[in-house]
């Protein structure tokens, strides 16, 4: 069975949606909107520690995740948020985008809480110095520093986390591939994927700013 081209089950418009979930959004799921930083969603930012940044570009959407110490996002005032771009693969698929389409999504997250922080905006990419210096970790300053003009602010229920135990300490019980085998087989054995997993946790505890 081919389900992309399942037709028969396929919802193509806002009618065929609106049959399939007939009910309105509640009280509550309104309410909890604001658009600017409120200070009672300021702590969500201020206390997490990882961000998925969603950004839309040329080639389509890319979801990225971003990590630091708890409040490496900083909230320069009730409209605007900071977030530094750390190291990484160098791909820069993010800010190739943001070049394209200033629009982005976050998703805050918080070890141990189920609810998550949602915050639309519109970004801008800094590489001012003053910027810079504020983000300085072991000496070292990011390249870059998105500038966020948020425009729309949410918390998320738990559902999610709740039924996907996302907090819960038990490992997966199936063994996942290693990125090193993903890369051997990817890269038509072109790269030795035992020796990139064994360099892995030293080159990454090196390059983490």
């Amino acid at each position: 069975m081919n389900v992309w081209n399942d037709f028969e089950g396929h919802v193509a418009d806002l009618y065929a949606l609106r049959r399939l979930y007939p009910e309105s959004p509640g009280e509550t799921a309104l309410a909890k909107e604001a658009s600017f930083v409120h200070p009672l969603y300021r702590p969500y930012i201020e206390t997490s520690p990882f961000v998925v940044l969603t950004t839309l570009g040329p080639q389509g959407l890319d979801a990225s995740p971003r990590g630091d110490a708890p409040g490496f996002v900083q909230v320069a005032d009730d409209h605007t948020l900071l977030l530094p771009d750390r190291r990484g693969n160098h791909r820069l698929d993010s800010l190739k985008n943001l070049l394209h389409d200033p629009r982005v999504a976050l998703l805050f997250m918080i070890p141990g809480v189920r609810e998550t922080l949602r915050v639309n905006g519109v970004a801008r990419i800094s590489a001012a110095a003053a910027l810079l210096e504020r983000f300085v970790v072991d000496g070292k300053a990011p390249r870059s520093v998105l500038v966020i003009k948020v425009q729309k602010v949410f918390f998320q229920c738990g559902r999610a986390l709740i039924r996907s135990q996302l907090w819960s300490t038990e490992r997966p019980t199936q063994t996942l591939p290693t990125p090193g085998s993903i890369l051997q087989t990817l890269s038509g054995e072109g790269i030795d994927g035992g020796a990139y997993d064994a360099a892995l946790p030293a080159r990454q505890a090196q390059t983490l700013y």
